[in-house]
């Protein structure tokens, strides 16, 4: 298990924080109760399971939705 922190450019509204909520949770390996968007910080925080899924993903989830990930901390949980 491992532990991410995503940044993300500004979050603008607080809708946004539900569709990145329900994309990351739909990913397989994500521990989805330890899940938390950051509306006011613009930050997703999520444990997940490294040996099926990869950060890269979970970024391209957010990213899909046409959010722009800034950069991602990723340490063992």
């Amino acid at each position: 298990m491992q532990k991410a922190v995503i940044q993300l450019e500004t979050l603008s509204c607080p809708s946004c924080m539900q569709k990145i909520e329900n994309a990351v949770k739909r990913i397989n390996g994500v521990e989805k109760g330890s899940l938390k968007v950051l509306f006011n910080a613009s930050k997703v925080k999520v444990d997940f399971e490294s040996e099926i899924v990869a950060i890269h993903e979970i970024e391209k989830a957010i990213e899909d939705l046409g959010y722009a990930v800034v950069k991602s901390k990723v340490k063992p949980a």
